[in-house]
């Protein structure tokens, strides 16, 4: 859910490589079934991705410019995976934190001199 005023990071990016983002009241419109879908393929796309590279490295003699392409995809990979996980997490509902938390907050700011 899309708390009030915030934009949802979508997964992709724009013709010049700027971040899109989706104001939308509700989840259940076309593009965030979309944005919803989109991020299930790369994460899943991902970890396929991984598993090769596990068998890549596994390899006494990998082929340099497998490495490179395997590197290559590593990194759009991660890419994706950052950006799902920072649309995510902006879309996690803040809480306030507890007393507890807050004077420990509080103790671990305090600095001891003496």
């Amino acid at each position: 859910m899309t708390p009030h005023n915030e934009l949802r990071l979508l997964p992709w990016s724009g013709p010049d490589g700027k971040p899109c983002f989706l104001s939308a009241a509700d989840n259940a419109g076309y593009l965030s079934r979309l944005a919803d879908n989109t991020e299930e393929v790369q994460l899943g796309l991902g970890v396929e991705l991984l598993d090769h590279a596990l068998e890549v490295l596994a390899e006494v003699e990998a082929d340099l410019d497998e490495l490179r392409l395997l590197a290559t995809d590593l990194t759009g990979a991660l890419r994706d995976a950052v950006r799902v996980a920072t649309s995510r997490g902006h879309r996690l509902p803040m809480r306030a934190p507890s007393a507890a938390e807050e004077i420990d907050a509080v103790s671990r700011s305090r600095v001891i001199t003496g």
